[in-house]
């Protein structure tokens, strides 16, 4: 049986740089750590990640401001 998927729902103003969220996150256990990488939210609204499957998804209602 595999594990659920965590699901983190994050706020515009969480994303940084070009729309980017980094896993493992601040919130997570120290013992579930993997190497930190960066995951784009901006283009589809959510992204997953490759070492655990937490999935991160931008809430409902926000919106991301493409830099011009």
């Amino acid at each position: 049986m595999s594990k659920p998927i965590d699901l983190v729902e994050v706020l515009a103003k969480d994303l940084l740089g070009p729309g980017v969220v980094f896993c493992p996150n601040p919130k997570m256990p120290l013992w579930s750590t993997h190497p930190r990488i960066y995951i784009d939210v901006a283009t589809t609204g959510e992204g997953q990640c490759p070492y655990c499957s937490t999935l991160y998804k931008l809430k409902a209602g926000e919106t991301v401001h493409a830099a011009h």
